[in-house]
């Protein structure tokens, strides 16, 4: 457990460190039952043993510093809507449907009960975009780009899109969208749908860098409020994320209101917040939840908010200093010479 941790708190693109972002928690509980139990089995009196339960406790208070800011205990960031305004309302659910899984039935039922003004899928590949093709008589817009190799991508809306672009910002075969959003009362905002490549055996990071931090500075450019969504292969506490943030300049509404696990559906003890909503503080928030399984790895994930730019002053989201500035170019010039041929 000490190891893991040490490990994780490197600033390395390696896989094989990028890795131990995700288990926090668990690496948390490990180390509690550790020092819950150890002196009952065992009478501590070697200094060793004394070093390394110092180490464990140490290590604990490393893992507690990058969750704590998602439980319930610490001050949300995003704030809640002060007022219902219909007409500035957003409904957004964001799924990852699992390229092989076959119940799709189950997915359209969700989709029909939640009722999302702009529907974000990934994973989606042929098959999966002929079986929602009656999706269309519900969302008149769509940008669709499926895909067979689990990196296809598609957006409903039941909203004006415009400008709408399919973008391949560091990988071919990985897009992201782009689309300008009409809100019923006629304000125009950014979306972009995002899911970069995830860390995996002798698979480093620099993609999924680069990727999220393109967006991030195109959004701090952007004349519009934006929001930032999809399965982003990442935790909300990793340094990525965080720096993401920083040079973005978007709120992320887990903060201070809980982990909203997306992966695995599979392995309980083993999940992850995967899929993520990342928006302006020209928005308030509405509500945010985590939908029912049907059959996919991960968990869909809907969230509502409300255009209240009046409201922008009273949220204070993270901002990037010149380190942070210098690190994500340094990372994005990384993940694009690494696709050069």
């Amino acid at each position: 457990m000490v190891l893991f941790t040490g490990l994780s708190v490197i600033r390395s693109q390696y896989w094989w460190i990028r890795i131990f972002d995700f288990p926090r928690s668990q690496i948390t509980v490990v180390i509690l039952f550790i020092l819950g139990v150890y002196p009952y089995f065992h009478n501590v009196g070697h200094w060793l043993e004394y070093l390394l339960l110092g180490l464990l406790v140490v290590a604990l208070g490393v893992q507690i510093r990058y969750i704590y800011p998602f439980t319930i205990l610490a001050k949300p960031q995003a704030l809640k809507y002060e007022r219902a305004d219909p007409d500035n309302s957003l409904r957004l659910m964001v799924s990852n449907v699992r390229m092989e899984n076959r119940r799709t039935e189950d997915f359209k039922r969700i989709v029909k009960e939640t009722a999302p003004d702009l529907l974000l899928i990934n994973e989606p590949d042929q098959w999966w975009a002929e079986q929602l093709a009656e999706l269309d008589k519900i969302f008149p817009y769509a940008v669709k780009k499926p895909l067979g190799n689990t990196y296809g991508m598609m957006l409903f809306s039941r909203l004006e899109l415009r400008n709408s672009e399919v973008r391949f910002r560091v990988a071919e075969g990985i897009p992201s969208i782009f689309t300008h959003v009409v809100l019923r009362s006629g304000e125009i905002i950014e979306f972009n749908g995002v899911h970069p490549q995830p860390p995996a055996f002798m698979k480093n990071t620099g993609d999924r860098e680069a990727e999220l931090l393109l967006v991030g500075k195109s959004v701090k450019k952007s004349k519009e409020a934006s929001i930032v969504a999809g399965d982003l292969n990442d935790v909300g506490w990793s340094h990525t994320t965080h720096l993401f943030q920083r040079i973005s300049g978007l709120l992320d509404p887990r903060l201070g209101r809980g982990f909203f696990n997306t992966y695995s559906v599979f392995i309980p003890i083993f999940r992850y917040p995967l899929d993520h909503v990342f928006y302006d503080p020209k928005f308030r928030l509405v509500k945010l939840v985590r939908l029912p399984k049907f059959g996919s790895d991960h968990f869909p994930i809907f969230i509502e908010l409300i255009y209240q730019p009046g409201k922008k002053q009273k949220q204070h989201p993270q901002q990037a200093d010149t380190e942070d500035k210098q690190e994500a170019e340094k990372l994005i010039a990384r993940g694009l010479e690494e696709k050069m041929p």
